[in-house]
């Protein structure tokens, strides 16, 4: 019983974990998963499996809280959240399912690739991804949908957060400005997070107390992130948000080559 509780995480990294992860996940429209799961590896020495769960337990509230602080600024297009999360939800449970039975080490390249080249864009023309004006009718909601499919899959087979795929699609694909589609992008993984969650819940991998101080910081930290999003120029939130797609792609290379190696041992 001892052992169990030298090797717990302290409360202060658990914070500090929580607060970084909420104030990206209000700030850019993104899980916050992408930093919360190496630095719950690192600082707090968790396995990946619960590092995992306890990253998508802290997102499902502070998501909450972001896209309800979008909502109240008008940023947030609901039809088309609720597009990408009827795409999103059977695009993660056939991912996880396929992650199992097919090699993913050529998809993982390509996709990690294909991330590459978007943080690229973004960040040598910032003002060429700043959306416009965007329309909705029958044939975009069928495209959102789309994009929530793959965007699941993606977070299915590569363990990656929704917002890294959601946001370039919309500013870039459909004309959405920065703000809406963080906004919107929020609102969608109220919904992806909470089924995750629920997944980890059944499956008892959330280890409730690490899980409740990580979700109480991001919690509070996210609404930061909405009022820090409101106050930045488009330009200058392109910018960031492009060099948060290069620390997914280092941290997705390292993971791939890590999972190489170790198929090679075996």
């Amino acid at each position: 019983m001892s052992d169990q509780t030298v090797s717990r995480p302290g409360w202060g990294v658990l914070i500090v974990v929580g607060l970084i992860g909420g104030l990206l996940s209000g700030a850019f429209g993104v899980g916050g998963g992408v930093v919360m799961v190496p630095l719950l590896l690192l600082l707090a020495r968790m396995d990946e499996r619960e590092a995992s769960a306890t990253s998508l337990s802290a997102v499902f509230p502070a998501s909450i809280v972001g896209s309800i602080g979008y909502l109240l600024h008008g940023q947030v297009d609901l039809l088309a959240a609720a597009a990408l999360a009827v795409g999103g939800i059977p695009g993660a449970l056939l991912g996880a399912s396929l992650v199992r039975r097919i090699p993913v080490g050529l998809l993982r390249w390509l996709f990690i690739a294909l991330l590459t080249l978007v943080a690229v864009r973004t960040l040598v023309s910032p003002n060429d991804a700043i959306g416009g004006h965007h329309s909705q009718n029958w044939i975009t909601l069928l495209a959102l949908v789309g994009v929530g499919v793959l965007t699941g899959l993606a977070s299915g087979l590569f363990g990656v957060g929704g917002g890294i795929i959601v946001i370039p699609a919309l500013t870039i694909g459909f004309g959405f400005v920065p703000l809406v589609a963080k906004g919107t992008s929020l609102a969608m993984m109220i919904v992806s997070s909470g089924t995750g969650t629920a997944s980890h819940l059944r499956h008892g991998t959330i280890q409730w107390r690490s899980s409740a101080i990580v979700a109480a910081a991001a919690i509070v930290a996210s609404y930061g992130g909405v009022l820090l999003a409101l106050t930045m120029s488009s330009t200058v939130s392109q910018v960031l948000f492009g060099l948060l797609l290069v620390a997914t792609v280092i941290q997705l290379t390292v993971r791939a080559i890590r999972l190489r190696a170790k198929a090679a041992v075996v």
